[in-house]
């Protein structure tokens, strides 16, 4: 029998405290430890959520035999590092977005999961997403066609992660808050890849030079990155022969939805979403001419509780300030999640149970988590080729590939109707 997951959690933040009970009540984890450069954040979460124990540092925690995997949830421009480190320690890995913040650490970290045989795993929440699904479903069965266009973003105005910064980097947060908006790309990119599983060849991206925050965005010294850029675009030549549009937007009015599909047209019907509305297109052709069909898909795409009060006065209002925002859709497949997680609160459009029970189940069957490290690899490359394309004005750049996973390795399916059989 395959031993359970004796999980060791870095980074105590305000992410981490919506996954820490989804460990401690999966089937398959027996065990989680708590780590946190200021202890202090590590204890309350020991007193607030639980844990088995809290170690001192990474590496001590690394060195343990107590944990035989570890989630990363450290600022963004750490988890590379910490990754290859756990990997080399022989610890499976789940990692918060992004994977990595440089290619080199992305190439090593699929040549170690190669290597290793280890079980590795992006926590991305953009392909549990409604739209994500609802798309993925309908270009799986030939529906859709080819696709020809895509276009899809990550809204998040910068205002609502001052404090996150703050209390992380104190005094030096702004050095961390200007971290390239395509550093971070995972959450559209993986809403339209995860559905045509094309890889993109090429990219040429523009970045809009910050006018609000010039001691936050700037190409000297004002962050870490050397990054003017708030809010950055790119358009992405598909291996389908597709075009892909990605736009990351850090200083834009707009609250939610945060990370959506606007567009996925293929050439025998298309998905449109604007705000609350989702819509989907079919093409009837006939002999002298076209028919369109339209069919409104918004009740199976919003969450739940959303459609329950839509007839409100004060609907749309309460919707784009998020009031329903976290809730699951009818479209998430949610009887296929672990009893244990009944109840549990779940974030980001139902989404969080999904990742942490993809990384139990590749775990403990042997099979690749659906953001494995050669998935996850495409999911993120294109961004940081569209930062430097963005850099030089937006040069046209080939982007590399780290290949297709190994032929003899299974992928979860992330739509599957039920979970995986495991003893």
């Amino acid at each position: 029998m395959k031993e359970k997951i004796r999980i060791g959690f870095v980074g105590c933040g305000q992410f981490a405290r919506h996954f820490v009970p989804l460990f401690k009540a999966h089937p398959a984890c027996e065990y989680v430890a708590l780590c946190d450069k200021f202890r202090d954040r590590a204890e309350k979460f020991m007193e607030k959520y639980g844990a088995d124990k809290i170690f001192d540092t990474y590496e001590e925690m690394l060195a343990s035999d107590e944990v035989n995997a570890i989630a990363i949830f450290s600022q963004r421009n750490q988890h590379g590092e910490m990754a290859i480190a756990a990997l080399k320690a022989g610890k499976h890995v789940y990692s918060a977005v992004p994977m990595a913040t440089s290619i080199e650490e992305i190439k090593e970290i699929v040549r170690l999961v190669g290597e290793t045989g280890l079980t590795y795993s992006m926590g991305e929440t953009g392909i549990y997403r409604p739209a994500a699904i609802f798309c993925r479903q309908k270009y799986k069965s030939g529906e859709m066609g080819d696709l020809v266009y895509a276009e899809a973003q990550y809204n998040h105005d910068m205002r609502g992660l001052y404090r996150i910064f703050q209390n992380t980097e104190g005094d030096l947060w702004k050095k961390m808050a200007g971290i390239p908006p395509f550093y971070y790309p995972t959450h559209s990119t993986s809403m339209v890849l995860s559905a045509t599983k094309a890889r993109a060849l090429k990219v040429c991206a523009f970045g809009y030079e910050d006018k609000v925050d010039p001691d936050i965005f700037g190409r000297e010294d004002q962050n870490w990155f050397g990054n003017p850029f708030s809010n950055s675009s790119m358009l992405l030549k598909m291996s389908d022969g597709s075009i892909v549009r990605i736009s990351e937007n850090r200083r834009i009015a707009w609250m939610v939805p945060e990370t959506y599909i606007t567009c996925f047209n293929g050439h025998k019907a298309s998905y449109e979403s604007s705000l609350m509305q989702h819509s989907y297109i079919t093409m009837e052709p006939l002999p002298d001419r076209r028919v369109c069909h339209y069919e409104d898909v918004a009740d199976l795409l919003n969450p739940i509780e959303l459609t329950a009060h839509k007839d409100d006065p004060d609907f749309m209002e309460k919707a784009i300030n998020g009031a329903w925002s976290e809730a699951e859709a009818p479209i998430q497949r949610s009887n296929r999640l672990p009893k244990e997680f009944e109840g549990i609160h779940t974030g980001h459009a139902g989404t969080h149970k999904f990742m942490v029970d993809d990384f139990c189940q590749a775990y403990m069957t042997g099979k690749l988590s659906p953001t494995n490290a050669w998935q996850a690899a495409r999911y993120n490359i294109p961004g940081l080729t569209a930062h430097e394309s963005a850099l030089q004005g937006g040069a046209a750049i080939d982007i590399y590939d780290c290949g297709d996973p190994p032929a003899h390795l299974e992928v979860l399916d992330e739509d599957r109707e039920e979970n995986e059989a495991w003893v």
